[in-house]
């Protein structure tokens, strides 16, 4: 143990924080991958008590990603004004849920071996002192004075109610007349856990759970009704239940309730987090580990949710690993979403704020999980200031640096329920999107997938080379974004999936003229005013549908789109970052905001969220181009950055329709400076670029001549060029000296005349290859 770190404590850090003020040891300042720490299965620690609501702490850090609570949004809702998911049968989510293997087929996660049972037997079982509180009034009981140790049964002498700390069996004792007790495994809140011999199934290991306090009548009402519940569960990552016995107390008699359930020999969560470095200090879990971790549970809790239960107190001590597969071992909390009148159990500083008042939810447990995601991953005081919220992300690297990840957090502890994820495989399927880039981002191999909320690039913006770097217009990128799918739920998503009708104007006729009103037919005409440019109009159609449907992400997506087309950059951004922050692992919101922040004049802001939408998926390559064009604008008053520009256009893959698009604005980027800035070996790569695409006859001489004569007029800028120029580096063929220049351009204006349309075409042409021509006696 050590020294807490908190001014004026007196308290030690052990079991990984400080056992007077709860505070976690400082952050480390390294983060290796944790050492494995050989420890029993825990059992769950339920405690009482009540969380403050305090908001979210948010903010923008100069930059970085703008963070912020997504308040104002909510889940689309289907027409009738009823709930709808976010998600509507997402493959992210469905591979996350079926796949064979820990990790999501994208994270090596290290096995964690079995352990032998009788290794985990404790030798000593007993309740440390610190942890004995009366399960009344919450008071501590069972506390040592004036050197003397605490009694581990007695009366609490604050309400006089009985308390038992001991174990009840002890090794041989035989319950229910087959299962034969080895010893104690671990303690928790709602009992002991002991490791026992199943007689009459092959001597197989079985784990007996029974309660702390049998004088605890909610406790007993909690284990009547973990019996009830878990014999409808069954599911790979939620403990097996095999059978509920009786066995007489030793002392009074009275019959005894324990659950049998299979053993899942590993570690848990907790153990695995335990792992401290050189300084003493608690090591975080790798973030895409810590993720892999909890896209397994959040399936066995979308599986709980589907029967109609609720977990109600996930935290790290609550799963295990065993080789690669993970369990939730403890569901003494477990209770039916409907019940209302059962003890609800929590652990604080894992649980929801309204969890006391309002009571346990679907969101509330998967605020457990977003909370059990922060413990692992950094450290914070996670049980004092941080109880109910998280930390600034300035103040924590991980979440400095991963923002996509810090508004999942976000999202999913907001003190409002009804701004969180709404279910499991929402909350699982934009986890999903958030490792693809985090792993992306720290490795650099893209990891593409399917939107099942977005459509593909409908076009990419800003790819015309002719143009390139010129910031594309607000309608070429309202155009080529992706568009949110249709609820396939709504009554009218039959008819927009077989309408022909796709200029704006038809669209509005055709739907205008349907007998159906739906938010899908109202959507979809908003766009298509959107399209045209009609700002008041679609600003009409989208005020209804948010009184309408309140909260919808698609509302506030097309009203991104509208300020855009508005030319309100700034409002464009705000509803774009509303739209991430609901919607993190969605590479369309990123790519919208990155064009809102490029056309409010923040370059910077605008290259980082079009590096993460390129760096993960290269079918978006509109980023692409985006991420050029904003290196070539210079970044917080630094100078254009042309090499970047041109490694981000050679990115885009051979395969891809834009690559000699792509190609053509990289030898415009090469030589988007001054003549004097130029440098020989920029203008022979712009030759040889544009001499390994292949283009018609007619743009091959135009962008011919736009290099030559950027190699003419770096020539010509100082007198002293031609006399250095290098035997056998040439240009097109062409020497780089001001004559052999001359020549060629000479000769591509004449091929280009020849290939002209008009007569009058032809004759400038010719009259330009005269101008260029070098002087002669001929």
């Amino acid at each position: 143990m050590t020294a807490c770190q908190r001014p004026g404590c007196t308290g030690s850090i052990d079991d990984g924080f400080c056992d007077v003020c709860g505070m976690a040891p400082a952050p480390a300042a390294a983060a290796p991958t944790p050492v494995a720490v050989a420890a029993a299965p825990a059992a769950a620690a339920a405690t009482t008590g009540s969380a403050r609501t305090d908001p979210i702490s948010t903010g923008s850090v100069s930059s970085r990603p703008t963070t912020g609570s997504p308040l104002s949004v909510r889940g689309s809702r289907t027409s009738s004004g009823g709930s709808m998911s976010t998600r509507t049968g997402s493959s992210r989510g469905t591979a996350a849920s079926r796949r064979g293997r820990l990790g999501a087929g994208l994270v090596e996660v290290p096995p964690v071996p079995v352990r032998d049972p009788s290794e985990a037997i404790l030798a000593n079982p007993e309740v440390a002192e610190r942890k004995r509180f009366c399960s009344n009034c919450g008071k501590p009981v069972g506390r040592g004075k004036d050197g003397q140790p605490g009694r581990t049964e007695g009366f609490c002498r604050e309400c006089g109610t009985a308390y038992s700390f001991t174990p009840k069996l002890v090794p041989g004792d035989l319950v229910g007349g087959q299962y034969e007790v080895l010893g104690c495994l671990a303690h928790g809140g709602l009992g002991w856990i002991y490791l026992a011999r199943d007689r009459n199934v092959n001597d197989r290991w079985v784990v007996l759970k029974g309660l702390l306090d049998t004088g605890d009548s909610e406790a007993m009402a909690a284990a009547v009704a973990e019996r009830r519940f878990l014999a409808e569960v069954e599911h790979p990552n939620i403990v097996r239940i095999y059978n509920f016995v009786q066995h007489p107390d030793p002392k009074t008699g009275t019959l005894v309730g324990y659950i049998v359930m299979e053993y899942v020999g590993g570690k848990s969560l907790k153990d695995l987090r335990s792992a401290r470095d050189s300084d003493g200090h608690l090591v975080p879990l790798p973030l895409d580990q810590a993720i892999a971790y909890a896209l397994e549970v959040l399936p066995a809790l979308g599986y709980l949710h589907g029967e109609g239960l609720l977990y109600c107190d996930f935290k790290p001590d609550n799963v295990i690993q065993s080789r690669e597969q993970i369990k939730l071992i403890d569901l003494g909390a477990v209770r039916r979403i409907d019940d209302d009148e059962s003890p609800t159990y929590k652990t604080d500083g894992y649980c929801a704020p309204e969890l006391a008042t309002v009571g346990p939810s679907i969101s509330s447990d998967l605020y457990t999980v977003a909370r059990t995601l922060a413990v692992l991953t950094f450290n914070f005081d996670y049980l004092g200031i941080y109880s109910d919220r998280l930390p600034d992300p300035g103040d924590v690297p991980v979440l400095a640096g991963n923002g996509s990840y810090y508004r999942l957090l976000a999202r999913a502890t907001d003190p409002n329920p009804d701004a969180r994820f709404e279910s499991a495989s929402d909350m699982a399927d934009q986890l999903v999107g958030v490792l693809r880039e985090t792993m992306a981002v720290a490795d650099g191999e893209p990891r593409p997938a399917l939107s099942t909320l977005f459509s593909p690039e409908r076009d990419v913006f800003g790819a015309d080379p002719d143009r390139f770097p010129t910031l594309p217009s607000a309608a070429e990128v309202v155009a080529a974004l992706p568009v949110p799918q249709v609820d396939a739920t709504d009554a009218a998503a039959g008819l927009l999936a077989t309408s022909a009708a796709t200029e704006p104007k038809a669209v509005i006729q055709s739907l205008s003229a349907s007998s159906l009103d739906t938010v899908e037919i109202r959507l979809r005409v908003a766009r298509a005013r959107v399209e045209l440019g009609d700002v008041r109009g679609a600003t009409k159609d989208l005020d209804e549908l948010a009184g309408r449907v309140p909260g919808d992400w698609r509302v506030t997506w097309y009203r991104g789109l509208v300020a855009l087309v508005a030319g309100r950059a700034q409002e464009a951004r705000d509803h774009f970052e509303l739209v991430y922050g609901w919607l993190p692992g969605e590479a369309a919101a990123k790519l919208a905001l990155a064009f809102a922040e490029e056309m409010a004049g923040r370059p910077a802001v605008a290259a980082h969220y079009y590096g993460l939408v390129w760096g993960t998926d290269r079918s978006y390559v509109s980023a692409a181009f985006g991420l050029a064009r904003v290196r070539l604008s210079g970044q917080d008053g630094a100078a254009p950055d042309k090499a970047a520009a041109v490694a981000v256009l050679e990115t885009v893959p051979k395969h891809s329709s834009h690559y000699v698009a792509a190609q053509l604005a990289a030898v415009r980027a090469g030589m988007s400076v001054t003549s004097t800035a130029l440098t020989e070996q920029d203008l022979v790569n712009a030759g040889q670029r544009l001499e390994g695409v292949e283009l018609d006859a007619a743009r091959r001489n135009r962008l011919a001549i736009e290099v030559l004569e950027a190699a003419r007029k770096w020539v010509v800028s100082d007198p002293r060029r031609p006399a250095m120029a290098v035997a056998g580096k040439r240009l097109l063929g062409c020497a780089l000296t001001e004559r052999e220049l001359r020549l060629g351009l000479e000769r591509h204006y004449r091929s280009l005349a020849r290939l002209s349309d008009t007569a009058e075409q032809r004759v400038a042409l010719v009259d330009r290859a005269n101008s260029v021509r070098p002087v002669t006696w001929v």
